[in-house]
């Protein structure tokens, strides 16, 4: 007999006296107790468990050490710097946004409330009859780059541009504003006249820059509606973005700061964006019959911004030869295939 069986019939035997006295057991629980199906889970697994003596001795294992090749202790960390500069315009509009805006800006024009030119200008001054000279050409409207347009005229259905007509051009609205902005009616005895003072109208500026001219890229005003990176030129790796190893206890951040003080000098004013990488590029390590003879290299890279300075690369550490403040296009034509792969995908497309 098991020792499973003989509890049972023991816990029976105590909840048969037990009912005996206390009334208040019911008979399911004795019925529970005492049945021996319910607990033939236990003998199975007392019947299958081996005891102490069945247990086979087993040598000791030594532990296992790693020796094949690409272990962890064949690398180097390095810490890499993101460094960017952010658009300082706005992308060009296309076409279709040309259109979408002149037709917004017709379209609020027709509803907005009339002009009362006697709350912007006194009567009988220059300043009026200018207007009025003005305001005539363009029908009235108070729009003054968005053409001629009379309502109540026998022309008033065709408000719509025609197909290559450049009205709704970025370049055609500001030279309309810049022309409007010439006064031509011009007080007595001043000394000036309209031609003169369209000599002197400030223009805007250009959004194409010297340094675009010249195909600088050394320069950060270049590319002034794209994202540009600091890539750096090495003497043995080629192009790339500036990266060191850990030095002691450094963390990510701290090397980064460190590596790109010693990198582009003291000249920069520029933030590190974080405390975690935005990727990493690997470089294996180079094995010669199991025997390490190059170690491999993991960079991550950290996002930074430069806010102000230039880049100088005068006594640096790493034995850097030139650097160039690039777009992301232009990185992948600088740096190796691969190496554009692992950090394509950190740059932006604008």
């Amino acid at each position: 007999m098991t020792a499973s069986s003989r509890g049972s019939k023991a816990a029976a035997l105590l909840m048969r006296s037990s009912r005996q006295t206390h009334p208040r057991v019911c008979a399911d629980c004795t019925t529970l107790i005492s049945r021996p199906s319910q607990r033939s889970y236990s003998t199975a697994a007392a019947e299958a468990s081996p005891t102490p003596l069945d247990v086979p001795s087993t040598p000791l294992v030594p532990p296992v050490t790693s020796t094949a090749p690409n272990a962890a202790h064949d690398y180097s960390i390095h810490s890499g710097i993101l460094l960017s500069r952010p658009p300082l315009l706005t992308k060009p509009p296309t076409p279709f946004e040309e259109s979408f805006y002149f037709y917004q800006k017709r379209l609020n024009e027709r509803l907005t409330m009339p002009f009362t030119r006697y709350f912007y200008f006194k009567k009988d001054t220059p300043a009026l009859l200018d207007w009025k000279l003005k305001a005539r050409e363009r029908s009235w409207q108070p729009a003054r780059e968005l053409g001629g347009y009379n309502p109540y005229s026998e022309d008033a259905w065709n408000d719509e541009l025609l197909v290559g007509d450049k009205l709704s051009a970025t370049t055609e609205m500001v030279e309309t504003i810049v022309q409007e902005g010439v006064p031509r009616a011009v007080e007595k005895g001043k000394g000036s006249s309209g031609e003169d003072l369209k000599d002197a109208m400030q223009r805007p500026l250009s959004r194409i820059t010297d340094a675009d001219r010249r195909g600088d890229e050394t320069r950060l005003d270049r590319k002034l509606n794209r994202t540009l990176y600091l890539c750096v030129k090495r003497e043995k790796s080629g192009w790339g973005f500036p990266a060191g190893v850990l030095e002691g206890k450094e963390n990510l951040r701290d090397a980064a700061e460190r590596i790109l003080t010693q990198t582009a000098g003291l000249n920069m004013n520029t933030w590190i964006i974080g405390h975690a990488p935005a990727g990493h590029h690997i470089i294996s390590p180079y094995y010669n019959e199991q025997k390490l003879e190059r170690p491999g290299v993991k960079t991550f890279f950290m996002r930074a911004r430069i806010m102000a300075g230039q880049a100088n690369l005068k006594d640096n550490l790493f034995g850097l030869s030139e650097f160039k403040w690039l777009t992301k296009q232009e990185v992948e034509k600088h740096v190796a295939p691969r190496y554009f792969s692992a950090v394509r995908n950190m740059m932006h497309d604008r």
